[in-house]
């Protein structure tokens, strides 16, 4: 018994994420270095690389940690945190469930 919709989701999870799917999801990808005398941290600009590698190209951390070095010290030693970027979601108000209960 197959689910064909069911499949296709996974198929697609399969390949993972792509620098289109992480823009389209306002993800922010942080690169980070592990040289202890470095510790170096930025935000990647996700729009540049997609020009230079492709929208459809691989965006999880085997495929990019290869092709990265560290700003600073030049290391090789890299990491990545995946997160949204809060700033251009739609910010949620916290206050929602007191203003629900209380009629607001």
């Amino acid at each position: 018994m197959a689910f064909v919709k069911g499949q296709r989701y996974i198929d697609r999870m399969a390949k993972g994420w792509t620098l289109q799917s992480l823009i389209d999801g306002k993800m922010r990808l942080i690169a980070f270095c592990h040289n202890p005398k470095c510790h170096h941290n930025q935000a990647l600009d996700l729009e540049a690389i997609k020009a230079k590698l492709g929208p459809d190209a691989p965006a999880m951390s085997d495929d990019l940690i290869p092709k990265l070095k560290c700003a600073r010290c030049g290391g090789k030693q890299v990491g990545l945190t995946y997160t949204p970027d809060y700033d251009e979601m739609k910010r949620v108000d916290v206050n929602a469930y007191r203003k629900a209960r209380e009629g607001r």
